[in-house]
């Protein structure tokens, strides 16, 4: 099993930033990732996403595949024989691309778990910024 490094990065509402790094498994998979974007990612804590919180645990998160638009993230367990979650994103933008899968975590008040703000898969200037209702 191949090994990708995951970079999250934590900020807050006011936009500033500290990164922290994890090891997450990636199954290789032929011509697929490009188009779904399929990354396997494994948080060492409780995570908000848009009316939920995914416990510590791995997940594999994917472009649906939509003829509406690329801005449907679908979160399944690690088997991928669970899904979880089907998020409407807006499109997310960088200068930089990064080898690496990136993952921006948002800052909740005390006792609140941090909040995926934006996704983007390796090499991409373009990402998905998570919608919450706040």
């Amino acid at each position: 099993m191949a090994q990708r490094v995951f970079q999250i990065v934590k900020g807050t509402a006011l936009g500033a930033l500290a990164a922290a790094l994890l090891t997450v498994p990636v199954v290789p998979q032929a011509k697929a990732d490009l188009w779904n974007q399929r990354t396997v990612v494994t948080f060492s804590q409780p995570v908000e996403i848009p009316g939920r919180v995914l416990g510590p645990g791995t997940y594999v998160m994917q472009l649906a595949d939509s003829p509406s638009g690329r801005n449907i993230v679908q979160i399944f367990n690690k088997d991928q024989n669970r899904l979880l979650a089907t998020e409407f994103t807006v499109p997310a933008y960088r200068e930089n691309p990064v080898g690496h899968t990136v993952v921006t975590l948002e800052e909740r008040p005390v006792n609140n778990p941090e909040a995926i703000h934006d996704w983007y898969y390796p090499g991409m200037i373009y990402g998905h910024q998570f919608i919450y209702n706040r």
